[in-house]
């Protein structure tokens, strides 16, 4: 099988460069939870977003809006690898733009009543003082705002949304939106010279109700308009006022996409038709502009395009985009009906590279391409990890050779990361991301993602076996070859009984079977609130095809006390009659003692159950529990870790237990032999080298026939997750 994948093959012209001629890649430096921006009478537990996001003009200022506080946020980047709280403003409504001149933010603030009562403003911010200086009354909802180069004038979306609950979100929907356009003079907005330019008549959808999004301004003083909702794009001279083009955004036929939501990513589907219907804009030189195809009503190509100013398609990224996040286990499949969802372009310039960033918001990715010129498409230079959960603003500040993203998707309610700026610098040397991808088979990348256990080849070296977890609908195991960098999933097997795909799996644990094939632990959740969907723990051997070949359930006396916390790792010691089959259960069950966690076992010869337990540390949020057991010789590895993410997360480890003198007690009895744990490594260091916020679900760990050890973070299926799979290698212990 011949792996085609763009990434790897990027890294590896990049590592065959002499330091002299080493190229110059885009890594993750820092990221900056927003939520420590929060004044101190602030509730940090109400959200807080960062959405679009602007720099001063030196670059060591960092701006942001957030709607959900009805304030803008701001960040010390004088330090880009040390980003420092700035201060807070607030404002008397939702900022839903900023763009930043000298001493000055220029702030698009919505304030309406209602949909059909639309209202806002443009607000005049001191910096310094953090204070409203003036405000321009506009009319109605922005949403957008540009700059011209000159800092002569401020070009406004002023979008008038539709409302999405009135007659199924279809437009029109008085009142239309329209473009403002605003004068500066001095550092201060002209209010006077404000004028609003019409854009109705102009698109073949809902022509008298103008849905802008998104705005643009070129050297020439000419703004790119989006109208979403519309499918339809304009560009307008700033100084006259006047359309002097638009046309239709268009529409593609997509072949070889996931088009259902039934937990498989199964790229067989068609799309025909698909209005771009764009998003943001941006100029990529006086003549060409790209955007960004979300879809916000019945559209969203998944993917980009680069427009001529008359309506030429130069470019179009069809599948290429939502692949490379298949590819990287980033692809979104509870969203899949609009995929990935690309929300925000941006263009700069970096040494003699013109560059486009593009963002996808379900995906958490931003690819970096470079513009070959117009007719050419651009080549795909690498894809950045999006920081947090949802890129919207994209920044590009060449002047300190970084590039920003601000994340504004908070669900540190549900247990994951809240809204965060991440800052990524350029610089010669190798990229750091992604740490695993997929090889394609039939020109396709093969999908993945929710990494939850693995074993170790016993006789390859850098081979390892892995499971996906219950986000998916059919469990598989997929072979992964980490002699390469990023390491590579090179097959996949779906698990099979009476030759249809086995159902209610929730492999959590793999380990190779003596005999051949696999033993899987799969968690079960005898909690469910409907019966129907009640799953018990199981223990599983398969072929190493993926046949069911025998399930093993619980005795009664454990099913009693059995909680949705189950299985989470396996392993095996021993071979032919004194084979045993161990298993981490993930917190305490009804008859555990608190603080303790049980490791059953279970002799395939005698089909005898067993436990001893294991001492958990105590937690100091959330909980502390198993993910992983790995058998070397008579001890067993395990990954104990909290279930916290960020600067919250306190525990993620790897300990060890020796099995030497232990004798598994029957299953009831009152005493078991409590296991003495001794930490081999503190894992946080190791999540926190990648610079992001740290992750929850520390859930892999092998070590590989010349004795590497790595350990492999679940994802969760890119749901209430920034979709980031960090494998890393630990080396020889």
């Amino acid at each position: 099988m011949r792996a085609t994948f763009l990434v790897p093959a990027a890294l590896l012209a990049a590592t065959a460069l002499t330091p002299a001629q080493a190229a110059e890649v885009f890594n993750r430096v820092a990221t900056f939870p927003v939520v420590n921006n929060l004044p101190k009478d602030a509730d940090p537990a109400k959200p807080t977003i960062s959405e679009i996001i602007t720099s001063s003009e030196d670059g060591n200022l960092l701006v942001y809006t957030d709607s959900e506080r009805e304030a803008l946020g701001m960040v010390d980047i004088t330090d880009p690898k040390n980003p420092k709280p700035a201060g807070f403003i607030q404002l008397e409504g939702e900022p839903t733009s900023v763009k930043v001149f000298g001493e000055r933010a220029f702030a698009a603030v919505n304030t309406s009543e209602s949909k059909e009562k639309p209202s806002g403003h443009l607000a005049v911010i001191d910096i310094k003082s953090k204070t409203v200086l003036s405000k321009c009354e506009l009319g109605g909802q922005p949403d957008s705002i540009a700059s011209s180069p000159d800092k002569a004038f401020l070009a406004i979306a002023i979008e008038n949304e539709r409302d999405e609950d009135k007659n199924d979100g279809a437009i029109p929907q008085a009142p239309t939106g329209y473009l403002s356009v605003v004068g500066v003079k001095g550092g201060e907005a002209d209010c006077g010279s404000l004028k609003n330019i019409s854009l109705d008549g102009l698109a073949e959808i809902a022509p008298d109700d103008a849905e802008v999004e998104f705005v643009d301004i070129n050297s020439k003083d000419e703004v790119a308009v989006t109208l979403q909702e519309n499918n339809h794009i304009a560009v307008v001279d700033l100084k006259s006022g006047k359309v002097t083009s638009h046309f239709s955004a268009g529409s593609v036929n997509l072949d070889g996409v996931d088009t259902k939501k039934d937990g498989v990513i199964n790229l067989s589907g068609k799309v025909e038709n698909a209005l771009r219907e764009p998003d943001a804009v941006k100029w990529i030189d006086d003549n060409r502009f790209v955007i960004a195809n979300e879809g916000d009503w019945k559209g969203g190509s998944r993917g980009f395009t680069i427009f001529a100013k008359d309506g030429k398609v130069d470019y179009d990224s069809g599948v290429s985009f939502e692949y490379e996040a298949v590819r990287m286990g980033h692809y979104p499949e509870k969203r899949n009906k609009k995929g990935v969802e690309v929300e925000g372009v941006e263009v700069s310039t970096f040494g003699s590279d013109r560059l486009i960033f593009v963002g996808a918001e379900r995906a958490s990715i931003v690819g970096v391409y470079k513009d070959n010129g117009a007719g050419k498409a651009p080549t795909l230079l690498q894809v950045l990890p999006g920081g947090g959960v949802g890129p919207e603003g994209l920044l590009a500040v060449p002047g300190k050779n970084i590039f920003v993203t601000a994340s504004e998707t908070d669900v540190r309610k549900d247990g994951g990361p809240g809204s965060m700026v991440t800052i990524y610098q350029r610089a010669e040397g190798t990229q750091n991301y992604p740490t695993i991808v997929s090889a394609d088979k039939d020109g396709k990348p093969q999908p993945w993602g929710a990494l939850s256990g693995t074993a170790a080849d016993p006789k390859t070296p850098g081979k390892l076996f892995a499971v996906t977890d219950s986000f998916y609908s059919q469990g598989r195991i997929l072979t992964i070859d980490t002699t390469k960098t990023p390491a590579v999933i090179t097959d996949a097997i779906t698990i099979t009984r009476d030759g249809e795909p086995a159902k209610k799996l929730d492999l959590e644990g793999i380990a190779i079977a003596p005999q051949g094939g696999f033993w899987l632990a799969s968690e079960g959740n005898p909690e469910k609130e409907k019966e129907e969907e009640r799953t018990n723990s199981q223990l599983i051997r398969v072929s190493d095809k993926g046949d069911v070949q025998e399930i093993i359930e619980l005795p009664d006396a454990l099913k009693a006390s059995a909680t949705r916390y189950g299985f989470e790792g396996v392993a095996v010691t021993g071979t032919g009659a004194d084979e045993i089959v161990w298993i981490a259960v993930q917190r305490e069950w009804k008859d555990d003692a608190k603080g303790t966690a049980k490791i059953l076992s279970y002799k395939p010869s005698t089909k005898a159950w067993g436990f001893v337990n294991y001492p958990l540390d105590k937690a100091e949020g959330g909980w502390v529990g198993l993910s992983e057991i790995t058998a070397v010789g008579n001890d067993l590895y395990v990954i104990e870790r909290d279930n916290l993410v960020g600067a919250a997360a306190k525990v993620k480890q790897l300990t060890k237990v020796s099995l030497t003198e232990v004798k598994p007690a029957d299953i009831g009895a009152k005493d078991a032999p409590v296991l003495k744990k001794t930490v081999v490594r503190d894992l946080l260091p190791d999540l926190k080298a990648a610079h992001g916020y740290v992750l929850d679900k520390v859930e892999s760990f092998a070590i590989d026939a010349s004795g590497n050890a790595f350990i492999i973070t679940d994802n969760d299926g890119v749901d209430n997750s920034s979709g980031e799979t960090q494998f890393i290698r630990l080396g020889k212990l």
